[in-house]
């Protein structure tokens, strides 16, 4: 782990516009979940949870398929907005498979708080 209950202002710019655009789309869809990667070129994909009969994505592996459907290369962070208190596995799978293992992930609370930044892994 990087960092627990970090400070936002302390945050870079970059990263904070990520958690900022998470938060949203939780917010904004009314999901469990919110979610924003941030490309090689700073292009940034954001998602929330998909939750249909025939397809199941927390919103880091929707935001991380963006990415992926849309050309992007590799990735230089990701953040998630959530109730739940860590990042599962398979989403810092999905992070790693495309930023590789040293990707920070971002975890923030519904407020936006920052709770813990660490490697994908």
């Amino acid at each position: 782990m990087l960092g627990a209950m970090t400070e936002s202002s302390a945050l870079d710019p970059e990263d904070l516009k990520i958690v900022t655009l998470a938060r949203s789309a939780r917010a904004r869809n009314g999901v469990p979940e919110g979610a924003a990667v941030r490309d090689e070129n700073g292009r940034t994909y954001v998602a929330g949870t998909v939750s249909l009969d025939s397809l199941k994505l927390t919103a880091l592996q929707t935001a991380v398929a963006m990415a992926v459907a849309s050309g992007a290369k590799s990735l230089e962070a990701a953040a998630v907005v959530t109730d739940a208190g860590s990042v599962p596995d398979t989403d810092r799978a999905a992070v790693r498979d495309l930023g590789g293992p040293g990707t920070p992930v971002l975890l923030a609370a519904p407020d936006g708080t920052v709770l813990e930044t660490s490697p994908a892994g």
